[in-house]
């Protein structure tokens, strides 16, 4: 018997027991599914992660204090960033292009239609630059807000369309922890992995941040950018230096890029997509033990016809081959039909999260392969069972 009759064969075998073949192979199409959807849904959310990151720019960095405690167990408290440090780093490193202070609460927001919590960020006008921000209407932050304490705010799209609805924001008032201040600008509405939370936003001068919450001279974080992304490691180092040297305080000062910050997301999504993968592989394993004890049960329940065909002919590599063949095509069956709901539920729920699935079509073609030779792995044993029975014996059995 060839291969080609032995796979038709197999294929007679499974069509003779639709439900029993179905249930066999239901662990390879789970396992199969998952892996690929898995694989797809977290290729798809690291990949929009990570443009959004870049979205924001990669010639980005931030310096903020060191609040880690030290080996004998002291807060490394440093000193306040301070408004004269901004001047004595603009002056220092030539490398910077925009440079910004960033103090930043959460506060109820109110405006005439309803309130709403917010992150109340206080900055200058560097920040839109460092941050890619887009003006919808109105305008962003001045100096001479800054220079002046202006009570003025910038509201993003969303936060603006909660509290004023319909209403053109521009030169309304809200309210701010308490505090009122006139709109002179909306941010463009921009789609982000943030919105479930539900952050909203509202920029307002740094002397004005100060005066809501009551906390003069107190900046929380410095974030600068660069014309060049070669540069921003070099202004980053320049930047530290400048403050340890200044508030003599070496090593209480912690400095982030934005591509760092890259790296360090795209391998924590790639284990953890890996882990889950892994995982969800376990079925593959339990499919597999699943589809060796079915084929048990065949060959027990064949044994008879296994005895007919060696006598008339059938050699004991025909009986192997013919078996093992059934074996592979059940795992394949269920690994096609696993690739099709996989792909599907990776479309399915990227498509509510509203961001693109990345079908990795190596993932595919791997899954099937990988299905087959989890067929070879556990159909051998019955294979072999069946080819090792004596064509007398099996004649005998009822």
């Amino acid at each position: 018997m060839n291969l080609w009759e032995s796979f038709l064969v197999a294929l007679d075998g499974i069509r003779a027991n639709k439900l029993r073949s179905g249930l066999t192979t239901l662990g390879i199409v789970i396992g199969i599914a998952a892996v690929i959807a898995v694989v797809a849904i977290g290729q798809g959310g690291r990949a929009l992660l990570l443009a959004e990151m870049e979205g924001l720019g990669t010639n980005m960095f931030a310096v903020h204090l060191d609040w880690r405690q030290d080996s004998l167990g002291e807060l490394r408290t440093g000193r306040e960033f301070t408004a004269q440090d901004l001047v004595a780093i603009r002056q220092v490193v030539p490398e910077i292009s925009h440079l910004a202070p960033i103090s930043a609460r959460t506060a109820v927001v109110r405006g005439p239609r309803s309130q709403g919590a917010a992150q109340v960020v206080g900055t200058t006008g560097d920040y839109a630059e460092i941050r890619n921000l887009t003006v919808a209407r109105g305008r962003f932050l001045a100096e001479s807000d800054q220079a002046g304490g202006r009570r003025v705010a910038v509201l993003d799209g969303e936060l603006a369309r909660e509290i004023f609805g319909r209403q053109d924001p521009l030169g309304q008032r809200v309210t701010i922890h308490g505090v009122p201040v006139i709109v002179v600008g909306v941010l463009e509405e921009k789609k982000s992995l943030l919105d479930f939370l539900g952050m909203r936003y509202v920029y307002v001068p740094l002397r004005t941040w100060q005066y809501i919450f009551h906390e003069p001279a107190v900046i929380h974080q410095l974030e600068g950018a660069t014309a060049d992304r070669e540069q921003v490691a070099e202004a980053l180092q320049k930047t530290l230096a400048v403050l340890e040297r200044r508030h003599d305080a070496p090593g209480r000062y912690i400095g982030s890029s934005l591509e760092q910050e890259m790296e360090i997301v795209g391998q924590a999504t790639g284990i953890i997509t890996l882990v889950v993968g892994a995982i969800a592989g376990i079925s593959l394993f339990v499919g597999g033990v699943g589809v060796m004890n079915i084929m048990l049960v065949s060959v027990t329940e064949r044994v008879r016809e296994i005895g007919i065909r060696m006598v008339v002919g059938a050699r004991r590599r025909d009986i192997l081959v013919q078996f093992l063949i059934e074996a592979v095509v059940l795992c394949l069956l269920g690994g096609l039909v696993g690739v099709l709901i996989g792909v599907g539920g990776a479309m399915l729920i990227a498509k509510l999260a509203n961001w693109p699935p990345l079908i990795s079509w190596w993932t595919v073609l791997l899954a099937v392969v990988f299905s087959g030779a989890v067929g070879v792995f556990f159909g051998i044993y019955p294979a072999n069972q069946a080819a090792r029975l004596d064509p007398i014996e099996a004649l005998r059995r009822e």
